[in-house]
């Protein structure tokens, strides 16, 4: 009697495991509709520190050795770019091919808001475009190998990178930084 409740136990403990971990599965289509509201909320975070940056402070540095608050943007912008364009192999827009951290002519507000949230446009765009089953090709940037999942993930993360950086910026100008958006 005893061996029977042990194995019945062991039966439910594996059947409802099994259940748990099937109810539990993701696809790689819930990864990428997860992947796009990222990208989107990223989006509307990015616009917040940029709204949150008075116009006239845009040429700001913290010290002279580093990047201004606009050239952080464009950098950011500029890295969205590149980066997806070679997770994705989607044809960036052509400003891309432009240095907009040294250009006078980008690092006006409003030139600044265009580059950075047609990145973010691009970034989400590309995504949605993508062939999921083409996520787990290998790639190569900057000598590493990468599969493109990864490349799309190391492009998020390097846009938060030089978002958190931009806090610095607005905190030094006596702003309260925008309030976290991770949902």
């Amino acid at each position: 009697m005893k061996k029977i409740i042990i194995r019945a136990t062991l039966f439910l403990t594996c059947f409802t495991f099994a259940v748990v971990v099937k109810a539990q599965s993701i696809s790689a289509e819930d990864t990428k509709a997860q992947m796009v509201k990222d990208w989107e909320r990223a989006k509307a975070y990015t616009v917040d520190y940029l709204n949150k940056m008075p116009a006239d402070k845009y040429s700001f540095k913290a010290v002279d050795s580093i990047r201004s608050f606009a050239q952080q943007m464009l950098h950011l912008a500029q890295g969205n770019l590149f980066l997806m364009s070679n997770a994705s192999d989607m044809q960036p827009p052509s400003f891309m091919q432009a240095d907009l951290e040294h250009s006078a002519a980008a690092q006006k507000k409003d030139s600044v808001m265009y580059y950075v949230t047609a990145s973010y446009d691009y970034c989400t765009n590309a995504v949605k475009n993508a062939d999921v089953n083409k996520w787990g090709e290998k790639k190569k940037l900057f000598g590493m190998e990468a599969t493109r999942m990864a490349l799309m993930m190391k492009t998020f993360e390097h846009q938060t990178h030089h978002r958190g950086q931009a806090t610095i910026y607005i905190r030094l100008q006596g702003i309260k930084p925008p309030d976290e958006r991770l949902f």
